[in-house]
């Protein structure tokens, strides 16, 4: 019998390759003979370099950069099996949970460290790049990142400007000529599952500043920003970014992405799938066991169990799911390829006890499960 083991990690509790191995220890008191296969997952959120690295054979890194607020900090980023493709979560390096709520302002923060994060990689002898941008405390439009890169964001005196989309509507001009000419050999794929533009409404100011540290009048400012921010894009770059859907991610880092890199967005779970060869470690399978922290309605949105039953379905093979717990709307799963959902806690206990002893609970689910294939 073989088994494709495929979860997300448990978070605060396990990363997904504990539980992998956690599931494998429930498997083999049943079917000690069974081929078991291992693949950690993401959904191109937090978790994304550790589970690909596990994955792939790969290694983590790590490296001295620029957080949001100008302060050095020590992140880490990951190379996959092949030694060429880098890993990134620009939360690392320019993530929210970085700076203390009394200092959250998003006129100032920057993107600074994620391009020293790139530039890292290249020096390590990567050239494809993957990159997650949930998490951000920024909305610079990906300027701090490119100008680690090497670009230049010039005001009317021909001065270049200071960190933060505050700094955005001085900005008169893009001088390309000093970026690192290796990331003309370079392909960026973006790990981005919202679809909102760059400005306006339903844009990254509006919709993402406020949690960031943005007062009302902030986010009219910073909005104002990115549209000139865009225009200026538009007219030294000629490319249109303000209208595409998933610019506005991370602060408009999409769109810098988009302009600057000629980056490609695609849904996190996707890259995860492709990159780790789920389908062709499926070849064969009889039974897929995946899961998270909690299996609800949301789960639906490109979640990771969501994308493996998806694509399990497409192959024919069944799939469980393990949750630390089931919420609201968990029902809507069974159309997507997805056989039951299973509660790995087993009696009453507090979230403590559960995220405690989550290892062997989620072992002694696993091992129920494989009992009614017997």
């Amino acid at each position: 019998m073989k088994i494709v083991l495929a979860p997300d990690s448990y978070k605060g509790s396990l990363t997904a390759k504990q539980a992998c191995d956690a599931m494998e220890k429930g498997i083999r008191k049943v079917l000690p003979e069974a081929e078991v296969v291992k693949i950690p997952m993401a959904d191109g959120g937090e978790g994304t370099v550790q589970s690909l690295v596990d994955a792939t054979g790969g290694q983590i890194l790590q490296h001295n950069v620029t957080d949001p607020i100008g302060e050095k900090i020590m992140v880490k980023y990951g190379i996959l099996g092949d030694g060429m493709t880098a890993v990134i979560e620009m939360a690392e390096a320019s993530g929210l949970y970085l700076v203390p709520v009394e200092r959250r302002n998003p006129l100032m923060t920057t993107t600074y460290g994620t391009g020293e994060l790139i530039l890292a990689a290249l020096d390590q002898g990567c050239r494809t790049f993957i990159l997650g941008i949930g998490g951000s405390a920024t909305n610079d439009g990906g300027m701090g990142m490119l100008q680690a890169l090497g670009v230049k964001f010039l005001d009317k005196q021909g001065t270049e400007l200071g960190f933060g989309g505050g700094s955005l509507a001085l900005l008169d001009r893009i001088d390309m000529s000093g970026m690192d000419s290796r990331l003309k050999t370079c392909t960026f794929t973006v790990a981005c599952d919202v679809d909102n533009p760059l400005c306006g409404p339903n844009g990254a100011s509006h919709v993402f500043g406020p949690q960031k540290g943005a007062t009302p009048e902030m986010v009219i400012q910073l909005d104002k920003n990115l549209k000139h921010h865009a225009a200026v894009i538009a007219k030294d770059l000629g490319v249109d970014v303000k209208n595409i859907p998933g610019s506005g991610a991370a602060g408009g880092l999409g769109a810098g992405m988009l302009a600057f890199l000629g980056a490609a967005l695609k849904r996190g779970i996707d890259i995860v799938i492709e990159a780790t060869g789920l389908e062709r470690h499926l070849e064969g399978a009889d039974l897929v066991i995946s899961g998270e922290g909690q299996c609800d309605f949301q789960t639906e949105r490109g979640k990771t169990p969501f994308g493996v039953a998806r694509t399990a379905q497409r192959e024919g093979v069944p799939v469980v799911l393990i949750a630390g717990s089931i919420g609201r709307g968990a029902d809507v799963l069974y159309q997507h390829g997805v056989q039951s959902v299973f509660s790995m806690v087993d009696k009453p206990m507090t979230m403590d006890e559960a995220m405690t002893n989550a290892y062997e609970l989620l072992s002694n689910t696993t091992e129920r499960i494989v009992r009614l294939k017997v």
